[in-house]
């Protein structure tokens, strides 16, 4: 499997989850915790593939060091986000306003990866390195998932 695809796909996941969150209501809390739930395992998943694999293979390079230590920054601050919202109560305003700004955090790191990474990553990898490291994606994350699954 490509490297692109699989990230792309994960972003697209990622985006639907994140809307169905964002129409939920104070009210909604059990619906709340499960998509919030979906969101987090997600989201650990993907950043996970994305700093052990993906990432290492693009700090090495001149043409991706800037960007890539960036979205090691960004990967940060909504990991400490999604910490923050598993331990609030999902009925409280305070939890949705700070589900917005994960959102957009989020959001604009998609952006950013898809259009400005991504190009560059291309031209680095080559088809065969994007080949080669969506493999190795593909595989530990179907392990992560099914670990996170397994608790």
């Amino acid at each position: 499997m490509n490297a692109f695809t699989l990230l792309k796909a994960d972003h697209k996941k990622v985006a639907g989850i994140l809307e169905k969150l964002d129409s939920t209501t104070e009210r909604g809390v059990k619906t709340r915790e499960e998509l919030f739930t979906q969101l987090k395992t997600e989201l650990d998943v993907h950043a996970r593939i994305e700093e052990t694999i993906f990432y290492p293979a693009l700090a090495e390079v001149d043409e991706t060091r800037d960007i890539t230590l960036e979205a090691f920054e960004e990967h940060r601050l909504v990991k400490q986000l999604l910490s923050e919202l598993e331990s609030m109560p999902k009925d409280d305003e305070q939890w949705t306003a700070k589900f917005t700004v994960l959102k957009e955090n989020v959001e604009h790191h998609v952006e950013e990866e898809e259009g400005e990474m991504f190009p560059k990553a291309r031209k680095v990898l080559g088809e065969e390195g994007a080949e080669t490291l969506g493999t190795r994606m593909e595989k530990a994350k179907n392990e992560q998932l099914k670990a996170a699954s397994a608790r």
